[in-house]
């Protein structure tokens, strides 16, 4: 009982700092050994010490997963600025403190209907070898962004990723909403999923390591000649690259893109209160499911019903509302 109520105040700690800073800086236990951190905009939040230590905490991993290769685009640019708009989730073993995965998400401006809005881009993923099969992908690719769909008060956000990984382009096809494309029954591009194409790869490609003399194919939102943009060490084979657990993603990529001449997929799709149900049902682990239900509970409670409470309570201030009597009656104003 007293490990349960631990964890109950780390998990409420946990959401009560995502939804009051501005921008947030979190750690969490979400497995047994591991624990997770979520850094926002480490490029504006950290000092250059703290900074250079997260970037080479990221290169351990790095440095397991393509030994010898580099990446030179992104986070591993040397450059503050693409920090200034990532989301690092950074999973470490709790007891050494030895980096093992991490996700560098980036937040783009794009503009849909002749509005600027933010598309979350679910970034770079690396794992080390030696713990693969561990269960991390519900951390890495959907943790974030559900912490983010919350923090927005439920509203629909919309996510992008770019892959020729067949196991990559199965999770982002099950885990969000909406998404093209995808070999999933009801999969079609809407004329928004292409406005938000056109956009990133207008000017968005660096965050995704894409050159400018890459091809897009408008019609099946598949980038060729990708990997010319500081990502080459991404490029991999039909066969080297992780296949799903179901057979229908492994033949959407075999069928669709060209490994020879290095092509991804462009997926645009949504992170909704549907997405976040099957996220929280389908890929959490079960053991991990109350304290998450727990959080979602206090989440509701403070961005719905006490929103409500508080807007039918005429007697006190909330926001820029004012009161329809002040305490005192000398000083009230109609």
């Amino acid at each position: 009982m007293l490990s349960a109520a631990a964890r109950l105040r780390q998990f409420g700690g946990f959401w009560l700092k995502a939804l009051s800073q501005p921008t947030f800086d979190l750690t969490l236990r979400t497995q047994a050994g591991q624990i997770t951190r979520i850094v926002e905009r480490p490029g504006l939040a950290l000092s250059e010490s703290e900074l250079e230590a997260l970037v080479a905490q990221l290169r351990v991993v790095a440095s397991k997963t393509l030994p010898e290769e580099s990446l030179t685009y992104g986070v591993f640019s040397g450059q503050r600025e693409p920090l200034t708009r990532a989301i690092v989730t950074l999973i470490c073993d709790e007891t050494t403190g030895q980096p093992i995965a991490f996700n560098a998400l980036s937040v783009m401006d794009v503009e849909l209907d002749g509005i600027q809005m933010e598309v979350t881009h679910l970034g770079l993923v690396m794992i080390d070898p030696d713990v693969r099969g561990q269960g991390l992908s519900w951390v890495l690719y959907g943790l974030t962004a559900l912490v983010l769909f919350m923090r927005d008060g439920f509203r629909p956000k919309w996510i992008s990723n770019v892959s020729q990984v067949p196991s990559a382009i199965g999770m982002v096809s099950e885990t969000f909403s909406d998404v093209f494309p995808s070999p999933r029954s009801g999969a079609r591009q809407s004329f928004s999923h292409l406005q938000l194409a056109r956009g990133i790869m207008t000017g968005h490609r660096a965050v995704f390591g894409v050159g400018a003399d890459a091809g897009f194919d408008e019609m099946r939102f598949v980038i060729t000649n990708a990997y010319t943009g500081g990502s080459d060490a991404l490029k991999k084979t039909f066969e080297a690259a992780p296949k799903h657990r179901d057979e229908i993603y492994n033949g959407f990529c075999a069928r669709e893109l060209d490994y020879a001449r290095g092509d991804d997929f462009l997926q645009i799709g949504k992170i909704d209160l549907a997405g976040a149900r099957r996220y929280l049902l389908s890929e959490v682990p079960p053991g991990s499911l109350p304290a998450l239900f727990g959080a979602v509970a206090m989440l509701t409670l403070q961005r719905l019903a006490l929103p409500m409470i508080h807007w039918i309570d005429d007697s006190r201030p909330f926001g820029i509302l004012r009161p329809r009597q002040s305490g005192d009656a000398t000083t009230s104003r109609p």
